[in-house]
């Protein structure tokens, strides 16, 4: 019996090693299949896999407004969360720091009382523990700050490390606007496109700057540790520029807000205002409203401004400019035969405020119909569609590249040599048969006070990264002149009268003691489904001061229970009274040497990128004709930095990081230093710049 138990105790033994040895023998064959057999194969996947890339986003830039505070930027957020299953957390520790804890937590969120908070994290630790709840809690609703989440990462308990206290963070970055919802469509909003990786801009600026302000993507490979295969920077990603705009904080605050108060005094569906400064073209605030039923009251809507309508009667001086560059019209006071009726082609065209004979200040002044189509008529009778080409030739339909997403430009169809052309002619001439951007019709009055130079409105002023400044966008002009100063001078002179005469369609609305205002008004009915309603949109276009223009101005309002004059003029008189008010209407410092002697080094240089291919990109990027490339100034080797040519903002960086206390003087670009570059020092030494623009 025993002999047979051994046997049979030796027979299971070898079936167990002989399972084994062909286990074994199977593990050396696969073995040798996959590193000799099969070694190209495996050794080709291996490279497939480590040679694969995934995009590193880049951090997107900030968009500033002109004085450098921040429009939008991307900030990061904390949601801070306790982990309760983490190992470390012992019940002794936690009882001993959970009132000091719970103090804290009441002190900062102050919606639960110390006692609340004590009861509500036993309880969340008490569901992990049973298998019921999140072992990741969410301490707050809401995200934190960074500084915010530094105040919290340091109460009791949550300072010991995350393994003892399960205390952790989840960081995302959110595209903030400091100042809300001000100029928050032109500003525009981010999003992830579907073609592309990351977060590109949708709407506004940021969609039009898109490309400088996304930067480039970095390149991160995959490569092998020891018990991993992980992501590691390759090519690192390139910070997109930081974009200075030429918006204005004080000016956008202001126009906002008439505009909005405005918007609930005539009950209008949604108004759109632009304030632009006349010698540079900088778009100094730009506002868009409308109506919304869900919010039950006016939020920043579509950005109208740059969108084409039918402008009505502040299309009347554009026609009149072509008129007196032409020399149909030579002298602006010698009275024509107009009449309050005039049937042209079967179609009647009144004028309720009109007479047998007006001149052409009175035309403008009067807003009269009969009279611009008069004037039009005698030149390009024959020819309809030479009024368009003239307008053409002007600039009128050229793209301004302004940087605000969506911007058009204008529309005006083609005319025959049929009765219906013409017709359509004498209603071109006073602003119907067109879609014309609101901008469109400001650049062209920005024309006529700027002494006919026609120069391009933008809303991009500088582009910079790290706070260096890389490239700086120079004025530039549609047509240098797009009429004589003399013909500018006379239709300012009839959009004077237009606000100051006694026949003058706005002289009731918008003269204003303080503030001198020229401009015309505009009224045109809306079509809707091709037929044109009771339904009105109300502009008014102007500058101001008169006799020497700083800014030019275009309200356009829909569905108002008030005239141009008393809905959209009164915004323009309105904003220019404030402006008044708050100093932003007072002669400008000068800096001016009245020694009469220019020292050598006065002129400010201004300091851009050393990289000369960059103009060619900023050119495309932007729609820019003309960018000014510089060297960074030179620094010494030792010594007082060299800031000459710098914005304060980088001179007090450079000059600070060097242990001086730096003050200033002026407005503009650093054009003197009371230290020489290079000059020893004494660290805290005040050195005082000289400004100058």
């Amino acid at each position: 019996m025993k002999q047979t138990n051994k046997r049979y105790i030796l027979m299971r033994y070898s079936m167990v090693v002989g399972l084994m040895l062909l286990f074994s023998a199977a593990i050396v064959w696969s073995m040798f299949k996959t590193t000799v057999i099969y070694a190209d194969a495996w050794n080709l996947k291996a490279d497939s896999i480590l040679m694969r890339t995934a995009p590193i986003e880049p951090e997107r830039g900030k968009l500033l407004a002109d004085n450098g505070t921040v429009l939008a930027a991307n900030l990061q957020f904390y949601t801070p969360r306790i982990d309760w299953r983490a190992p470390g957390i012992k019940e002794d520790t936690l009882m001993k720091y959970l009132p000091a804890l719970c103090d804290s937590l009441a002190a900062f969120e102050p919606s639960r009382t110390a006692e609340q908070w004590k009861e509500t994290l036993l309880e969340a630790r008490q569901r992990v523990l049973d298998g019921k709840g999140n072992r990741a809690y969410r301490l707050f609703r809401r995200t934190l700050s960074h500084g915010e989440y530094a105040r919290v990462k340091s109460f009791p308990f949550f300072r010991l490390n995350k393994n003892k206290s399960g205390f952790y963070c989840e960081q995302e970055d959110k595209r903030t606007k400091p100042y809300g919802t001000m100029a928050s469509r032109s500003i525009g909003t981010v999003g992830p496109s579907a073609d592309r990786q990351g977060q590109h801009g949708r709407s506004g600026l940021e969609m039009a700057l898109d490309s400088l302000l996304y930067g480039k993507e970095g390149v991160a490979r995959r490569i092998q540790l020891t018990s991993n295969i992980v992501n590691a920077e390759s090519t690192p990603a390139i910070k997109g520029y930081d974009i200075t705009t030429t918006i204005n904080v004080a000016l956008q605050d202001i126009v906002e807000t008439e505009l909005y108060n405005m918007c609930h005094e005539t009950e209008c569906r949604w108004g759109t205002a632009v304030l632009m400064e006349v010698k540079t073209g900088e778009i100094k605030a730009i506002s868009n409203l409308e109506w919304s039923n869900t919010f039950g009251d006016y939020v920043e809507g579509r950005n109208n401004a740059v969108l084409g309508y039918e402008p009505g009667s502040v299309m009347k001086p554009i026609t009149m400019m072509v008129a007196l560059e032409d020399g149909t019209v030579t002298d602006i006071d010698a009275p024509m035969m107009t009449g309050t009726t005039f049937s042209y082609g079967g179609r009647l065209i009144t004028d309720p405020h009109g007479g047998a004979y007006l001149t052409p200040r009175e035309i403008i002044a009067t807003s009269s119909n009969v009279g611009m189509s008069r004037i039009v008529l005698k030149k390009y009778e024959k020819d309809p569609d030479k009024f368009r080409q003239r307008l053409a030739e002007m600039g009128f339909f050229e793209p301004f590249h302004s940087g605000i997403g969506g911007e058009t430009t204008p529309v005006i169809q083609k005319l025959g040599h049929t009765n219906a052309d013409r017709v359509a002619l004498t209603r071109m001439a006073f602003g119907y048969s067109t879609m014309i951007p609101p901008l469109s019709t400001l650049a062209m009055y920005n024309a006529i006070a700027n002494d006919g130079k026609y120069v391009r409105p933008h809303l991009v002023k500088k582009l910079s990264r790290e706070g260096e400044p890389d490239s700086i966008v120079p004025i530039s002009y549609i047509r240098r002149q797009v009429c004589s100063p003399q013909n500018a001078q006379k239709l300012r002179i009839m959009l004077h009268d237009v606000v100051w005469s006694n026949r003058g369609t706005a002289r009731r609305w918008v003269q204003d003691d303080k503030v001198e205002i020229a401009g015309k008004t505009g009224t045109a009915f809306t079509i809707e489904n091709g037929q044109y309603t009771s339904q009105r949109r109300f502009a008014f276009c102007g500058f101001f001061p008169y006799e020497q223009p700083r800014y030019s101005c275009i309200v356009l309002m829909l569905g108002a229970n008030r005239g141009a004059a008393a809905s959209s003029g009164m915004v323009m008189r309105n904003v220019a009274r404030k402006m008044y008010a708050r100093g932003l209407l007072g002669d400008a410092p000068t800096y001016a040497n009245t020694s009469g002697k220019e020292p050598a080094d006065s002129r400010p240089t201004l300091y851009a990128t050393s990289k000369g291919s960059q103009d060619a990109y900023i050119k495309k990027s932007i729609g820019a004709r003309a960018v000014k490339v510089f060297e960074k100034p030179a620094q010494p080797a030792r010594g007082v930095p060299n800031v000459k040519g710098l914005g304060i903002r980088e001179a007090i960086a450079r000059l600070e990081n060097a242990g001086l206390c730096v003050r200033f003087n002026g407005t503009g670009y650093v054009v003197a230093q009371s230290l020489p570059a290079g000059s020893e020092y004494q660290r805290g030494q005040v050195i005082n710049l000289q400004l100058r623009l």
